[in-house]
């Protein structure tokens, strides 16, 4: 295979990366599968899924890689303001509603839950933080989640954290210091594995700063790959990708997660990037790939109050395999379908209509 080089004319069309997209839908949708089977297996190496919870480490490589490549060339003419106000409205529309779906799924949840245990006072704060990705590990029946009522928040509140030190440090230093960078965050995240056995933290009180590590990691690794050219010519298509990437969510879980988990993050989905970026797509792929890639985020941000409902039913009622796997297939299969509701008649037209009123221009 070939490196291929990201030319300026490149720059200036901004090519869309339609596989990279697809590889972000398949990634959540194993992370909804994730979250259903970690209610059912209380032991990790029984989970067929087990490492499905690396996907947001595959979220962090993929969003340096596409930041850097969205706007290396361009904050400078924006300015910090727009930048900033770009990411917003991108990211923080379906922060809220998630937080909404959330505190509904706990003060009505027909399965269990306890929300009479806790003050208004105390869930009216928990709410308010979650909508500003404050944390605020207090909710003992959420499992003192950073974010009580939509927990994958986390690490939106880490992606915030890194575009703020992309647009403040990032955007200006060269190759040099930021390989210098990845190199000592690289040593976080197996310092992080080793002390922990493996990379699960991030989304609770005890282990927040192992989020820290996380994306400190795969973002800049994901920009180092975009700032490098490093972006391989192949002809492995997206079929061939998401089997490599679902690979690295199926391997069995072991003794031998502090060194597996660190080597799945640190080099294979670093290379799925740099492959998926130079890989070809065939036409009648494409549209798959498109409606992955949108739904992505939608799916991560709005299906956990779900789960946290699965969950009180499961703990319950305890049902069978053939119950769980129909349950599992067809309520996934019903939260991609409300994450392209939302998508389609909330997160859409409100960025549509904030980038109009702020930006002077349509969100695409």
């Amino acid at each position: 295979m070939n490196t291929n080089t990201i030319t300026a004319s490149n720059l200036q069309t901004k090519q869309h990366f339609e596989i990279l997209d697809g590889l972000r839908g398949i990634a959540a949708i194993a992370v909804v599968i994730f979250h259903f089977m970690e209610w059912v297996f209380t032991d990790p190496t029984q989970n067929f899924i087990g490492h499905g919870f690396l996907a947001v480490d595959f979220f962090f490589c993929l969003s340096g890689f596409v930041i850097g490549y969205a706007y290396d060339d361009r904050i400078a003419k924006m300015g910090l303001r727009k930048f900033f106000i770009s990411r917003i409205i991108r990211l923080h529309p379906l922060v809220i509603i998630g937080s909404v779906l959330g505190l509904l799924a706990f003060l009505f949840d027909p399965f269990g839950g306890h929300p009479e245990l806790y003050s208004t006072g105390k869930i009216v704060l928990t709410f308010i933080c979650s909508l500003f990705l404050i944390p605020l590990p207090v909710i003992a029946d959420r499992g003192f989640n950073l974010f009580s009522f939509n927990a994958p928040a986390w690490s939106l509140f880490w992606e915030y954290i890194a575009n703020i030190i992309y647009a403040f440090v990032l955007c200006r230093i060269n190759r040099f210091y930021l390989q210098i960078l990845t190199i000592l965050s690289a040593t976080a995240i197996c310092y992080v594995a080793y002390n922990s056995d493996n990379l699960l933290g991030g989304w609770s009180g005890p282990t927040f700063w192992d989020g820290c590590a996380r994306i400190s990691y795969s973002f800049l690794a994901g920009l180092l790959i975009y700032r490098c050219n490093w972006v391989i010519k192949n002809k492995l298509g997206f079929i061939s990708l998401t089997v490599f990437l679902l690979m690295a969510f199926l391997m069995p879980s072991s003794e031998w997660n502090w060194l597996s988990e660190p080597l799945v993050v640190l080099f294979y989905f670093p290379l799925l990037i740099a492959l998926g970026a130079g890989a070809e797509l065939t036409p009648n792929l494409k549209k798959i790939c498109v409606f992955s890639g949108k739904i992505s985020y939608p799916l991560y941000m709005t299906h956990y109050a779900a789960l946290w409902m699965f969950g009180n039913y499961y703990t319950s009622y305890k049902p069978d395999t053939l119950h769980l796997t129909i349950i599992t297939i067809s309520g996934t299969i019903l939260l991609v379908a409300f994450a392209y509701l939302v998508m389609v008649f909330y997160d859409i037209p409100l960025r549509k209509y904030l980038s109009e009123k702020w930006n002077g221009k349509a969100v695409k």
